[in-house]
Formats: structure tokens, sequence, C-alpha cells
């Protein structure tokens, strides 16, 4: 099944417009506008409404300034916090302005918590999760609220704090989260030793990257070994598998072919599609990345 899964408007987090390569989007009551590849079309709102964002993510054209590692930057206008809450989801995030244009929150991912979230509360029974690729831990958050143990992974600290941050201010800071810094494959080896098992498993892998130690990734190589190693560590009832994507170039359909080969000899049906994004006041969709899950 195909599907198209959509983040609608809400009062703390809204896509105002986008187009021409750029997205306007209000997280609380701070505006920013920065770059998006998916905007392939006109913009909606005047220059004037874009002009008043307060943080504007841009890059710069000088070699010299990509030499120096210096060739994109946040500029703002008036006072921008240095990090701000907002709700969202039944949630409450930390956002903030960090390298790389992010905030520390995909709203799209929305629709793929509540499925999680609907499934851990229906098992009737306890319920592990392990979240690989954490980030700011909206997932593990999610899960965590709905009543099971989650253990999440990620190679960054500055993620991992971000994470345990948010989890205190929505209330979970005494939630059964475990916070691992590391990377993914070795962690999940690692469990396969000790003979750890989860009903759930979350990924969310980059295109390219590196664990703590520097241990490198690139997807094309290592998604299908760490989804063997993911196998592994599979309960012998599990409740959900899901593989979000961000890589360009990939479809979901390729997704959803490593998860037929990792669930072989499990009941259960796959579902893949694409995330998106609602603008306010407007009929388009933003698309946000791709997603395949298993239940």
């Amino acid at each position: 099944m195909y599907s198209i899964l959509e983040t609608k408007p809400g009062n703390d987090y809204e896509l105002l417009d986008s187009g021409d390569g750029e997205k306007l989007e209000r997280y609380g009551q701070v505006v920013i506008a920065r770059p998006d590849p998916q905007a392939l079309w006109h913009k909606r709102l005047p220059p004037a409404e874009w002009n008043s964002a307060q943080a504007y993510f841009k890059r710069t054209a000088s070699s010299q300034a990509v030499k120096n590692g210096e060739d994109s930057n946040w500029s703002t206008r008036g006072k921008v916090p240095e990090r701000w809450q907002i709700n969202f989801a039944g949630l409450k995030f930390w956002i903030k302005l960090s390298a790389f244009k992010h905030t520390g929150l995909f709203p799209e991912q929305a629709s793929n918590w509540r499925w999680m979230a609907e499934r851990i509360q229906a098992a009737g029974r306890p319920v592990r999760i392990l979240n690989l690729f954490g980030y700011t831990g909206g997932a593990s958050l999610a899960c965590a609220q709905a009543g099971a143990e989650v253990v999440h992974v990620d190679g960054s600290k500055v993620a991992i704090g971000w994470g345990r941050d948010n989890a205190a201010l929505s209330g979970l800071a005494d939630k059964p989260i475990r916070w691992i810094l590391d990377d993914a494959m070795k962690f999940v080896q690692r469990e396969i030793k000790r003979g750890k098992k989860y009903e759930g498993i979350i990924m969310d892998p980059p295109a390219f990257g590196h664990g703590p130690n520097r241990e490198l990734w690139k997807i094309e190589n290592h998604l299908p070994l760490l989804l063997d190693a993911c196998r592994q560590v599979l309960s012998e009832r599990p409740l959900f598998v899901l593989i979000n994507g961000y890589a360009s170039g990939y479809s979901a359909i390729a997704y959803k072919n490593n998860l037929l080969e990792m669930m072989n000899g499990f009941k259960g049906e796959i579902e893949m599609g694409e995330l998106t994004v609602a603008e306010k006041n407007s009929q388009r969709l933003l698309p946000c990345g791709i997603f395949a899950r298993w239940s």
C-alpha cells in the first residue's frame, strides 16, 4: 500500500508558504525561512511576508567561505532566542537554529509517531522499542509516552543531550528511556551477543555520516547489513519496524524491498509512501521524505 502521510498546521507549528527552493515556517512565535530543494514551484505569499521572517538560513557562494566551513549560516532580524519551546503532537520540544539549517524537529514525522503509539497502546503487554539514529528524540518520546520502554541510540552527543532536554520538557524524564551515545551498527551487534530483543525498531538512517568514534556510515553499503542485524534482535512477536528516508535519489520501494526480506516469516503488512507537510491556507503538500513500515 502506498500512502501520503500529512502533517497539518497546528497551534505551534505551521508551514506558511513554500516555493522557489525555500520554505517559510512558524515555530511558536518565531517565523523562519530556509532552503528546501523540494519546493519546485512559486511562492504564494508576497515578498513582504517572507521578509518579515525573524531568521533566514542562507548559503554563501564564496569559495573561501566554503573552504573555511562557513558556507552557510543563519541571519536574524530582531531578537531570536537561543532556544525556545513549542507544543507539538502532544509533546514539548526545544527549538534551536542549529547548523545545516535544522531546528531539532521534523514535523512530518507526527503521523509515524501516532501510528507507533497506537500499536504500543493496543499491544496489552510490555513493549521494548529500539530507536536508531534517534536524533533529538521525537519518536522515542512518543513511544515512551504510549507506555513502551525505549532504547534511543545516536552518534551525536549534542543530539542525545537535546533529546534528554525534550524528555524533561515533556514531563517524561522518569520514563524508561535509555539514551545511548554509540554507532548504530556496533550497538545492534552487541545487543545480539547480549541476547536482547525488541518488539519495535525505528531507524532514520542518513545517506552518509559518522559514529561517535568516526565510524563510517554509507547507506548504500550499510543499510542492508544493519537490517540483517536488526532482524536478530526482533522478538518472536514484533509489533512494528519503521524506516524513514531523507537520502535524495532513493524510493520508498527500495525501503519496502528491504523490509520484505527482513520480515520474511512474520505475518504482517508493509506500507510505504511519502512524508509531507501541508501548507497553511493552501492545497499544496511539501514532500519531506519517504518511509516504509511493517506491522
